[in-house]
């Protein structure tokens, strides 16, 4: 019976040990969302059976969770009353000019906040009045950011519900019949903690601290003259000019494709002596017109080289469309299918299906050019052209309801396709030959489809893939308006000057502005493209500049994913920026208009949340249910709308904790805990309880560079109790130690969203953040072993 019952449980272990190992890879590559991660976490182990099904949801109902989401709602509502920006403008008046002074100010401000505020609110709120106080005393603010978000972090350390690590800690010890931490228990060593990190900062900050010289004589952050020096604007700024017989006039600048064939953003458009600040897509040009661009100069000098291509009409449609191995066919898009509501360019359909969208039939409408940019709809009808073979693979496509092969009469009925076909052959010397098709830029570019390429040899390429490289003699069959090779020509022709002088002014105006921003660390838009979100159309506005890791980049950017962490430099109609203030994808750092508090709320604000706080440091009723009673009254009495607090929980983070707790308790149940425990133990256990907790510490700190600090004390949990059971000492120390080592995430940009906040504002690199973080670390791991034992006795 006694093996039985061991061979059961190893196997258990085994599962485990399994399930948490695929979740750390999955946490490490980031192949998975870490939310989707957790969840699937909580599945595997409700199908493994070594966890009851109504054990593996219980994490949603944690008191733990509960309480992280409502203190979310709590920390939008001292926020939106103007509470913590009042307390932070009027704090950092007294920051005075010098630099250890203003860090030690910032850094203790940002602390207190967090610990009764969520630490990344906290940072993001008082980013932009930080940024005003570089500005005002020319500091560069890489001096002052990283201890804004290091102070929001160590305040976190300082009261039960500062950081969700703290919440899980306490809550686990109350799973294990243990006695679990007070409101301010954690008071004592984490504000020692707090003190000691951030006199350590102000005092080395000569030494650690990154000085990257954005803040030095910058003027204002928000005048268009220094952030078009910050972001190096003029050193991808010129001007074009149409000449009188330009086949460009008459087109909108989306038709002149000054955008998609060269990469230009026009800034402003000059005609008669008066000058259009960003103007639209639909703004029509005219002969003489002086535009005002960004972008690479050497790529007009590159479709320069391309020669003139004379364009030679095709006798039959159907022979330059059908062949032996190549069909059209008429798919028909189903009404669910995954295809619906994307555009072509964004499911990249050629490179999907290998096939080519000749045109898109939608009841009686027809579309035929720019393709990429359209919008698929249930009930759709897609002419594709392919290899016989691939249009017989989307048959049993569920995307597709319907599949009709074409014959050369049912090309008739699309008269037009025959209009849209032509020939162009490569001449000797063309910038063309020697490039793959893809790197011509012809379908990207100018919507000109390359359906076939035929050799001086006589060899012939139907349908060539991307990486078809052509040559000089070659004859392309091409699909797309032959009015785009006049335009070719005409951007060959256009004439280019560069600025003897700054042309900031070109930047701003009465009703134009620049403004620079971040992505709001509960953006949805991360790791999406301009391009992919739309961002002229959504916004209305330009975006000229991003700023990623002290470069700037000003070229191509309607193709570069927008990362948190970037700072980004926008143009646009004021109206529309002061729109984009308020959206919650970006934090503005430079301010178009004074945000709107609801003040007259703030005074409310402040007595529910000391409401929150009271029955708890009493013990009169524990946390969760007085977080939840705090929440439902910021709604009620007007401090934030009830679509405010659902915005204001990070969800994200709810259902990682959610999650992953489940996975905490099969680790105690299975005897996973037991064995990590013993496996420490043997190492360093002869050495004492305090060389334990030291050695616990230590794997927590490091592990939280690649783990979620939530997931990560979930994990630890069972483990840091069993050892101390092991033992026999109680475990409140080495909890509280795990607790502080989880939320001390100092030494990279990705442990902890506060740090990637101000990477791109402050102009970081990740070296700077082991460069400061590392020592950081090392300072707090000290004053908590150093700490622990005056406080908390083993």
């Amino acid at each position: 019976m006694g093996r039985s019952f061991y061979g059961i449980m190893t196997f258990q272990i085994a599962v485990v040990l399994g399930i948490l190992a695929i979740a750390l890879v999955l946490f490490i590559t980031e192949k998975v969302r870490m939310d989707v991660t957790s969840l699937l976490v909580l599945v595997a182990l409700a199908f493994s059976g070594i966890i009851e099904p109504n054990e593996a949801i219980s994490g949603f109902a944690n008191p733990a969770v509960i309480t992280v989401w409502a203190m979310f709602i709590l920390s939008e509502g001292l926020a939106n009353t103007g509470v913590a920006n009042i307390i932070g403008a009027q704090v950092l008046r007294f920051t005075g000019r010098t630099e250890s002074r203003m860090i030690f100010v910032i850094m203790m401000t940002s602390g207190v906040l967090s610990a009764v505020m969520n630490n990344i609110g906290v940072a993001a709120l008082m980013l932009p009045v930080v940024l005003n106080v570089a500005r005002k005393t020319g500091v560069s603010p890489s001096k002052l950011l990283m201890p804004l978000a290091y102070g929001s972090l160590l305040g976190g350390l300082t009261t039960l519900i500062g950081t969700p690590p703290n919440l899980l800690i306490s809550d686990a010890l109350a799973k294990e019949g243990y006695e679990p931490f007070g409101l301010f228990d954690f008071t004592p060593i984490g504000m020692t903690v707090m003190i000691a990190g951030v006199a350590f900062v102000a005092l080395s900050s000569r030494l650690i601290l990154p000085d990257n010289g954005r803040g030095e004589s910058m003027g204002d952050r928000s005048d268009a003259r220094s952030l078009y020096k910050e972001y190096a604007l003029g050193e991808r700024a010129f001007f074009v000019r149409l000449k009188s017989d330009s086949a460009l006039a008459g087109k909108t600048l989306r038709e002149s494709r000054l955008g998609r064939a060269l990469g230009l953003r026009v800034v402003a458009l000059e005609r008669e002596g008066q000058v259009v600040f960003s103007p639209g897509p639909e703004v029509r040009l005219k002969s003489g017109d002086s535009l005002f661009t960004q972008g690479q100069a050497e790529r007009l000098d590159e479709l320069r080289g391309w020669h003139e291509l004379k364009p030679e009409g095709i006798d039959s449609a159907a022979v330059a469309l059908l062949s032996e191995n190549v069909s059209l066919a008429e798919a028909t898009v189903a009404v669910d299918s995954e295809l619906v509501g994307k555009t072509i360019g964004q499911l990249d359909f050629r490179k999907r299906y290998a096939l080519n969208i000749l045109l898109i039939r939608h009841g009686e409408s027809l579309r035929e050019s720019e393709l990429a940019e359209a919008t698929i709809r249930a009930g759709d009808k897609l002419l594709v052209q392919g290899r016989k073979e691939r249009i017989e693979s989307i048959r049993d496509d569920p995307a597709f309801s319907v599949l009709t092969l074409a014959s050369e009469q049912d090309i008739l009925r699309y008269g037009s396709i025959g209009a849209r076909l032509f020939e162009v052959s490569v001449p000797e010397g063309s910038w063309l030959a020697g490039k793959a098709l893809e790197e011509s830029e012809l379908r990207r570019s100018f919507d000109l489809h390359v359906l076939k390429i035929q050799r001086q040899d006589g060899e012939a390429l139907v349908l060539p893939g991307p990486e078809e490289v052509v040559q000089a003699g070659d004859r392309l069959t091409l699909h797309g308006k032959i009015e785009d090779l006049a335009i070719i020509k005409s951007l060959q022709d256009l004439e280019m000057r560069f600025p003897e002088k700054e042309e900031s002014a070109f930047l701003e105006s009465d009703e134009i502005g620049l403004v620079e921003a971040t992505l709001s660390p509960k953006s949805e838009i991360a790791g999406k493209t301009p391009s992919e979100i739309g961002f002229a159309a959504r916004y209305g506005l330009q975006l000229l500049g991003v700023m990623r890791a002290s470069r700037s980049y000003r070229s191509n950017l309607a193709r570069m994913p927008l990362q948190f962490g970037d700072s980004f430099l926008i143009m646009g109609p004021r109206e529309k920026l002061g729109l984009l203030q308020r959206d919650k994808e970006f934090i503005m750092l430079s301010q178009v208009e004074s945000k709107v508090y609801r003040t007259d709320k703030a005074i409310l604000a402040c007595a529910i949340m000391f409401g929150v706080l009271a029955p708890v440091f009493f013990g009169w009723f524990p946390i969760a249910i007085t977080a939840i009673a705090g929440a439902a009254l910021m709604v009620l009495f007007g401090c934030l709308k009830m679509e405010e607090a659902y915005r204001a929980i990070d969800w994200k983070a709810v259902f990682l904790i959610a999650g992953m707790l489940p996975l905490g308790l099969a680790i105690e149940r299975s005897g996973a805990a037991a064995l990590l425990a013993d496996g420490v133990l043997s190492t360093v256990g002869g050495y004492g309880p305090w060389v334990v907790v030291g050695a616990l510490y230590l794997i927590t700190a490091l592990a939280t560079t690649i783990i979620p600090t939530a997931a990560l004390v979930v994990l630890m949990a069972p483990i840091v109790i069993t050892s101390c059971a092991d033992l026999g000492v109680p475990p409140q120390p080495a909890m509280m130690a795990v607790a502080m080592a989880a939320s001390a995430s100092f030494t990279s940009p990705i442990s902890h969203p506060a740090n990637i906040l101000v990477m791109g504002p402050g102009g970081y690199r990740f070296v700077d953040y082991i460069k400061v973080g590392a020592p950081l670390a090392l300072v707090v791991f000290v004053v908590v072993m150093l700490a622990l034992p005056f406080f908390w006795s083993m």
